[in-house]
């Protein structure tokens, strides 16, 4: 009994440790003005090819906010945290649905996570889904939002979120897959890779996956309703058979998925 005790107390104290390190280090302020040059995110997924033997390197490239075409700015804020702009790190109702469907499901995901929580993650932590981890991640967001603006917030994460294995940030992506800069892509475009974020590494914005389909055109329908998009562009939304062929194939398609 004096063991037990003395473990559960030893996990206590780590964990109380664990909190008051997140909530002093790392030094979110210096993001102010200094671009991450690698996340722990990216350093995961090197650690990952590597067990797997894998030869891939990632792919990145910074450009800064006024360089990100407009369309994709708000595309990516619709499809990941439509409130963005007005909430202080965390989306309470979206974090109360998505825990309704873990338990109707019985399985615990940790859904519901805005633009800064993700953000937290990628840069500073690993993708295991743990209460621990969850509440470092909770700490980190809020000093996020304490510290830098919404600008610099969406600015950074756009520039190190995931969009497809060894791809990191909009300006790799709108290379690799539209053969262009960043701030010239389209509305459709900008949906298309708005779609995929929510698992990047079996989905292609140029595949032909009835999910990207449908759920392109409820980003691109909604960034018409408000005006983003100018209703007379709307017909250039055509059926993806009618599309040339992508550059990329479907990771979903070919089976490679995560």
């Amino acid at each position: 009994m004096k063991f037990i005790k003395t473990v559960f107390f030893l996990v206590f104290v780590a964990i109380i440790g664990g909190i008051g390190y997140y909530s002093i280090y790392p030094d979110v302020a210096k993001l102010k003005k200094q671009n991450p040059r690698k996340t722990s995110f990216m350093e995961y997924r090197e650690r990952e090819w590597k067990a797997k033997g894998k030869k891939l390197k990632i792919q990145k490239k910074w450009v800064p906010l006024r360089n990100v075409s407009p369309y994709l700015v708000k595309a990516v804020i619709i499809a990941e945290d439509d409130k963005f702009w007005s909430h202080n790190g965390f989306d309470l109702d979206a974090m109360q649905k998505a825990l309704e469907k873990d338990i109707e499901k019985g399985k615990f995901k940790f859904g519901g996570s805005t633009i800064s929580q993700q953000l937290a993650k990628n840069l500073y932590l690993t993708p295991a889904k743990n209460p621990v981890r969850k509440l470092k991640e909770a700490i980190i967001t809020w000093r996020i939002e304490r510290s830098l603006s919404k600008r610099r917030i969406i600015e950074i994460y756009l520039n190190v979120v995931e969009w497809g294995e060894g791809i990191f940030g909009i300006e790799a992506a709108s290379a690799r897959y539209y053969g262009k800069p960043a701030a010239s892509l389209t509305a459709e475009e900008a949906a298309h890779l708005a779609a995929v974020l929510p698992n990047p590494r079996r989905y292609n914005p140029t595949g032909s996956s009835r999910y990207v389909e449908r759920r392109t055109r409820i980003i691109y329908r909604i960034m018409v309703k408000r005006g983003i998009v100018i209703p007379e562009y709307e017909d250039t939304m055509t059926d993806s058979s009618e599309r040339a062929t992508p550059a990329v194939p479907d990771p979903a398609a070919t089976g490679n998925t995560f």
